[in-house]
């Protein structure tokens, strides 16, 4: 409570410090509980995905298996894009170029897509971790030099006297620790699980666009039964 109080007592600068410590907490632990739902499906749906693809005999009849399979839409963006390009009207720029320009174009956006999803919230983790240490210890600073201020002012300083402004001035330096750990721990966490499910985009985009770059390969496109 002692602490609760010198926070009331402080001027703007304190209390505007501690607000924001307040706000990253929040929005960190936010996206912290939102990513580690996210990470879990995308690890686990990626490479499912992926294999329900290749044991599909059509991209059309694939479509219809990462309905039930890619749960967070990062597999089946590419390739309904890759279906998408075949049906190019030639007189567009779109449908110009060689079948492996086109599918080049269309993987490097889909791709894109997927992993902006994933990688959502990233920035925001290590914004958190790289200045939340500095928010507290401004607080602490200011809280520090307007406590000695005042206890010069009472005119008898006394290390009782002093300890105690101090001491709950160090709080927000601890705030600030306790707002940045759990953001670095979290970015750092989740930027290994995103390596591995980005690297495993990459290589089915890459595949796909190997097996669909001859011209012959059109034919895997084409909806069952056509």
């Amino acid at each position: 409570m002692n602490g609760l109080a010198w926070l009331r007592q402080g001027d703007a600068v304190t209390q505007a410090a501690a607000a924001l410590l307040l706000a990253m907490s929040v929005a960190s632990w936010i996206t912290i509980f939102w990513k580690a739902w996210l990470m879990r499906r995308a690890h686990v749906d990626v490479p499912r995905s992926t294999a329900a693809v290749w044991q599909a005999p059509t991209l059309a009849a694939a479509c219809e298996q990462l309905r039930q399979w890619d749960r967070e839409d990062l597999v089946r963006p590419m390739v309904d894009a890759v279906i998408a390009a075949s049906a190019q009207p030639p007189a567009t720029l779109g449908g110009q170029g060689s079948r492996a320009q086109q599918l080049t174009r269309v993987l490097r956006n889909a791709l894109q897509a997927s992993l902006a999803r994933l990688k959502f919230g990233q920035v925001l983790l290590a914004t958190v971790g790289s200045t939340a240490p500095f928010v507290g210890l401004l607080g602490t600073v200011w809280g520090i030099y307007h406590a000695l201020t005042g206890i010069a002012g009472a005119g008898q300083i006394t290390i009782e006297r002093v300890a105690g402004p101090v001491g709950e001035a160090l709080i927000m330096t601890a705030a600030g620790l306790a707002v940045a750990i759990p953001a670095v721990l979290a970015y750092n966490v989740y930027g290994r699980i995103l390596g591995n499910v980005e690297a495993d985009l990459e290589g089915f985009a890459h595949d796909l666009r190997e097996l669909l770059a001859d011209e012959a390969a059109t034919a895997l496109t084409a909806p069952p039964g056509e």
